[in-house]
């Protein structure tokens, strides 16, 4: 029987393909291949299996005369922008023998190429090997190209991601009206729930396979049956792909091991993911430093603190910054796996801890201190790392987790995190109490712009809740419209007049800024204030309320778990109820009712045939925790407090079970911000 440690191999095992054919190659890799690498043993994996150079995957990039090989590593479609490169890259250098590994499956690149048939061998891929000849300039230099799925990366022991569909979000009404206006009106479609596959646009389509295709070889390579359930209309569409994969009936026939996978919408949920309510340290980390320079699971840990320079300006950027993935020291990903899944204080006082230890083990004087961890207590147990080379190397893991520890909990942006919960907590007090215009309401006094709000570092404290903590409000609070006292058609009218003020007020507080956030860019279209107008502000709030109106409406197809609110019973607070516990509470109840929510997938005509019979005579169907092994796929991100939520969960209701969460991404609030307002949500740039 397999465990999850087996699964989370898988991802090695893969690169261990690309590996296989790097030596004497200078590497060229795309953004999100990187991304996947930097997880599974990064650039250092590629030099050990004695790669030359590894270079960006842009037109801008060549070999010179002595370096015939070329290995391109791409996470598209060989087609388009991405042949356009390849071609650009060889034709600027000598090379006698190019590599290209593509993550996506030949098949794949049928269907992209409106090829409905099986075909034997792999002729789009033989086609482009021709190509590559063609480019170098001879017939009779060596081309290969290969499919290696590298699309997963293992985050955690309990935590893949697939950095490669960060974009990939469940569907929302508005997408509903949007794939409703190409379709006669006899054809359109009633919900969300009606939509499939052959209705979404071809590259949403193609990602979808892709997606599937990567799932399918993951099942296949460690001989896995899986049983296949859904949650939310994106989830079945992922998971019926997943079921009539044209490779997946041939091996449930002969897998020897089970498990089960239950696709679940973000939008299921997006009160979770844009609340502060969670009591994790690396949610926090992720919210307040910045971004790693072209990911979107890591983030920048300044290293000064490491170094005898001094901050200022001329040391600003002559350090490469560190990251949270340490897939190299066992002790870093001992505490990594800590800070990702345990309460706050819990993770910071193992952060203490290690340091403590790794400062002992080098012999390095530090200065104890007991209590209440400090920001400036752990920078002190850093420092005196800085003389020693070797101490450094050894430890370094374990350092840049500290330091960003350290920087996240001195991070100036860090109280709002505070008073946005403040917020929240009351947001979700007077949701039994009132109708919706009311509680939105109270957010109208947060939105009103401050004297001096167009100079840095005025006008606003430290706690008090900016643009980006304004539209996460908004976020959360329509999330739960439909917990609030239903509203009569006065109401109604009023909630209208209420949105133009909203409106008109985040409008004027945004035109005031400084700077433009991300997710400011994002919402506006514009990167810096001076682009910014009045004009284009209001439209992007009114697109943005478009958007929000719907948000409630995410679980009405739902038969039981309807809400994610309990409301105050004069003893006891309102109370969010996370939309993930309800999901494991109904696959470990011990009666193992079936929950008319979670849907069986896999079945194909022996789940009709079932279904059938379960009229008139007692059918056992599949349960999702019928087998020792459970996945969580979350389609749209996954937040580290869910990742604590599910551990703490499963080891309460069923310890026995092993539990692998997989994900698109892991979550910042803005992330779900970015994701629910980006503008051509239905054609995302896979490279077709």
């Amino acid at each position: 029987m397999l465990t999850v440690a087996d699964y989370t191999q898988f991802p090695l095992q893969m690169w261990g393909k690309v590996l296989s054919k790097v030596k004497k190659a200078v590497v060229f890799m795309d953004d999100k291949c990187a991304e996947t690498l930097h997880w599974s043993g990064g650039a250092a994996a590629l030099f050990e299996a004695g790669a030359k150079n590894v270079k960006q995957f842009s037109s801008f990039e060549a070999c010179s005369a002595d370096e015939p090989k070329a290995v391109f590593v791409v996470s598209t479609l060989l087609k388009g922008r991405t042949t356009d490169i390849i071609k650009d890259i060889i034709s600027l250098s000598h090379f006698q023998y190019c590599v290209v590994i593509t993550t996506v499956a030949h098949s794949v690149h049928l269907v992209a190429n409106n090829v409905s048939v099986e075909m034997d061998g792999n002729p789009v891929f033989e086609q482009f090997e021709e190509k590559l000849c063609e480019w170098m300039g001879n017939m009779n230099y060596t081309a290969e190209v290969t499919h290696v799925p590298v699309v997963l990366a293992p985050v955690s022991q309990q935590l893949i991601l697939s950095p490669q569909f960060a974009q990939l979000f469940p569907l929302l009404s508005l997408d509903l009206d949007t794939l409703n206006a190409k379709r006669p009106e006899k054809k359109r479609f009633a919900s969300l729930g009606d939509v499939d596959l052959n209705s979404l646009p071809a590259e949403l389509q193609i990602e979808v396979k892709h997606l599937a295709s990567a799932l399918n070889s993951m099942f296949e390579t460690t001989g896995t049956r899986e049983e296949s359930f859904a949650v939310g209309p994106m989830s079945r569409i992922i998971a019926g792909e997943l079921a009539n994969h044209p490779q997946a009936k041939n091996r449930r026939k002969t897998a020897q091991n089970k498990a089960s996978i239950i696709f679940i919408d973000r939008t299921m949920d997006l009160t979770g993911a844009v609340g502060h309510h969670g009591d994790n340290l690396v949610e926090k980390i992720f919210t307040v430093l910045q971004p790693l320079s072209g990911h979107v699971t890591d983030v920048q840990v300044d290293m000064l603190e490491l170094t005898a320079l001094q901050r200022s300006p001329l040391t600003q950027n002559i350090l490469a910054p560190g990251c949270l993935a340490q897939s190299e020291s066992s002790a870093a990903r001992t505490l990594w796996e800590a800070m990702l899944t345990s309460k706050q204080k819990e993770a910071v006082l193992e952060v203490r801890r290690q340091l403590v230890e790794a400062a002992g083990k080098e012999k390095l004087s530090i200065k104890m201190s007991m209590g209440r961890v400090t920001p400036d207590q752990l920078c002190s147990y850093v420092q005196p790392f800085q003389g020693s080379r070797g101490a450094l190397e050894s430890h370094s893991g374990v350092l840049q987790l500290g330091l960003a520890t350290a920087q996240a909990l001195r991070h100036p942006s860090l109280p709002r995190w505070d008073a946005c919960l403040g917020f929240e907590r009351l947001l979700l007090q007077a949701l039994g109490d009132a109708d919706f215009p009311s509680v939105l309401r109270q957010l109208l006094p947060l939105m009103k712009p401050r004297e001096g709000e167009g100079v840095p570092g005025s006008g606003r404290g430290a706690d008090e809740c900016g643009p980006d903590e304004l539209v996460l409000l908004l976020v959360y609070l329509y999330s739960l419209a439909d917990e609030a006292t239903p509203t009569d058609r006065d109401n109604e009218e009023e909630l209208e007049r209420l949105e133009r003020e909203l409106i008109g007020a985040l409008t004027l507080v945004i035109t005031k800024e400084a700077e433009l956030s991300p997710l400011l860019q994002k919402l506006t279209g514009c990167s810096s204030p001076e682009e910014l107008t009045m004009a284009c502000a209001h439209s992007a709030m009114e697109r943005m309320f478009e958007t929000l109106r719907g948000l409630s409406q995410s679980r009405d197809q739902l038969k039981q778990l309807r809400s994610v609110y309990t409301p105050s019973d004069g003893v006891h607070q309102a109370k969010y109820r996370p939309f993930l516990r309800q999901i494991l509470e109904e696959v470990f109840h011990a009666d193992r009712p079936e929950c008319p929510d979670i849907e069986h997938m896999s079945g194909g005509l022996t789940d009709l045939l079932k279904t059938g019979f379960s009229m008139f005579m007692k059918v056992s169907r599949p349960h999702p925790s019928d087998n020792p092994v459970l996945f969580l796929f979350l389609v749209g991100g996954v937040t580290p407090s869910e990742l604590r939520l599910i551990k703490e969960v499963v080891s309460a209701l069923k310890p026995a079970t092993q539990v692998l969460v997989l994900s698109t991404r892991l979550l910042r609030p803005t992330d779900v911000a970015e994701l629910l307002f980006a503008t051509r949500r239905l054609t995302p740039d896979i490279g077709v």
